[in-house]
């Protein structure tokens, strides 16, 4: 089993994807000869060929309706929206056709897609390149939206979705790239798509997150642990649809929840999940849901990204505020 980076696990999965299937196609702005702008094809396409991975223009609408058409042949498309920023000028095709592909066609017809794009802040990003939108996509009905948080799930989770006959939006967290390292098994396996994980066993709360935010809140409950809070971190994988079974059993566990993201308070899942818990899980509560998101404000400039984005200390601090409620 070898350590990889996050973004060596993604490129490894549309490797093996390429390799198992010749229906397989990658396509976005600059992944061929360069790679991607942070490399996640890097290879590839001197590996399988040009008809195989692709450059486009510059027009995120035409990479999404591309997607479309090849479904019609027979291909899986991979899209790449080099910044998930970019979403709405694909939002029509994502929204107003792949979502709704089975249900218009009556089941008859597949939308085998994968939309890979980078997210996320702390990486002193321009204008519009690191904002959290998955909450836009997430209230999509039709669309399945994936945001791994270790190498090994970004491998496992990429494949279940390429191998998925509809559409997913898959999200990749920025920081994340080359931030952190894990064992990655070799060659082909899957991680099932629509099942949280429990990052971290605890009793006492549950910090239920995704994405950037995941080892965050890892740092946090370790931090935790040493006050003697034993803090159970969840992590949700795919944000919709929601593992409603495994935050119920979370739930029942700790009787105290706390819900963080990175996206604004208003955006996010964050809301979703705290509706979900409060209208099943209500009697299994010791205490209200806290929540931890950053400000409800359009995404900063470099200089006061560190200042606006969520982070451990804030976690720390909502855990010891819901536990310490009486």
């Amino acid at each position: 089993m070898a350590v990889k980076t996050y973004i060596q696990a993604i490129t490894d999965a549309q490797d093996i994807a390429l390799e198992r299937d010749e229906n397989v196609v990658i396509f976005g702005e600059d992944v061929g000869k360069n790679g991607g702008v942070f490399r996640a094809t890097d290879g590839l396409q001197d590996k399988h060929g040009e008809e195989r991975v692709f450059d486009t223009p510059l027009a995120e609408s035409g990479i999404g309706g591309l997607a479309i058409g090849l479904t019609t042949q027979g291909f899986r498309p991979i899209m790449e929206i080099q910044f998930f920023g970019f979403l709405y000028e694909v939002m029509d095709s994502l929204a107003g056709q792949m979502a709704r592909g089975r249900f218009r066609f009556h089941g008859t017809r597949q939308f085998p897609i994968v939309v890979r794009a980078p997210y996320g802040g702390g990486t002193k990003t321009p204008e519009m390149h690191a904002d959290n939108l998955e909450g836009i996509v997430a209230q999509t009905p039709g669309l399945r939206v994936v945001m791994p948080a270790n190498p090994a799930d970004a491998k496992g989770l990429l494949l279940s979705a390429i191998e998925s006959n509809d559409p997913v939006i898959f999200l990749e967290n920025l920081k994340l790239y080359r931030s952190i390292k894990g064992e990655v098994p070799d060659g082909y396996y899957t991680t099932p798509l629509d099942k949280a994980a429990i990052a971290r066993e605890g009793q006492d709360i549950s910090i239920i997150t995704y994405g950037g935010m995941v080892p965050v809140s890892l740092a946090a409950a370790e931090q935790l642990a040493k006050s003697g809070i034993n803090a159970e971190v969840v992590d949700l994988r795919t944000v919709s649809p929601l593992d409603i079974e495994t935050i119920g059993q979370s739930v029942a566990k700790t009787g105290r929840v706390v819900v963080a993201q990175e996206a604004q308070r208003q955006a996010g899942i964050g809301a979703s999940v705290m509706s979900e818990i409060s209208e099943r899980f209500i009697l299994d509560l010791k205490a209200p849901i806290g929540r931890v998101a950053a400000p409800d404000s359009i995404y900063p400039f470099a200089l006061a990204e560190n200042d606006w984005l969520p982070n451990a200390d804030d976690v720390i601090a909502k855990v010891k505020e819901i536990v310490n409620f009486d």
